[in-house]
C-alpha cells in the first residue's frame, strides 16, 4: 500500500515505514505530524479525487537538519563582476507510520 502526499510544494510517494526528507516543518523531533493533502492512495486499486478526500498520512518527526552546501557563483565577463554565495536548505526527516485511507 502506498500514498502520494503533497507538502512543501513537492509530491512524495510514501509507504508505511519509509523515511523521507521534506521541506522544513515547524515541530520538534519525536512529535507526530499529519499530512492531509493526499493526492492518491493505492492498496489493490488506485484511488484519486473524491475517493481520498478524507485520507491522511501520519508520520513521526525524526530530526531537523540542513542539507549539503550548494555554491552559487555569479559572474559577468569583461566587467570584473563575480560573487560567490553558499546555501544550505533546511529539511525535516520524517518516518511514515500509518496511511489512513
Amino acid at each position: 500500500m502506498y500514498a502520494v502526499i503533497a507538502t512543501g510544494g513537492k509530491q512524495y510517494k510514501v509507504s508505511e515505514g519509509d523515511v523521507i526528507k521534506v521541506e522544513k516543518l515547524d515541530c520538534e523531533a519525536g512529535k507526530t505530524v499529519t499530512f492531509d493533502k493526499v493526492i492518491a492512495v493505492s492498496d489493490s486499486s488506485l484511488k484519486v479525487g473524491d475517493d481520498v478526500k478524507n485520507a491522511t498520512v501520519t508520520a513521526t518527526v525524526m530530526e531537523q537538519g540542513r542539507g549539503k552546501k550548494v555554491i552559487v557563483y555569479k559572474y559577468k565577463r569583461k566587467t570584473g563582476y563575480h560573487k560567490k554565495n553558499g546555501h544550505r536548505q533546511a529539511y525535516t526527516q520524517v518516518k511514515i507510520e500509518k496511511i489512513n485511507a
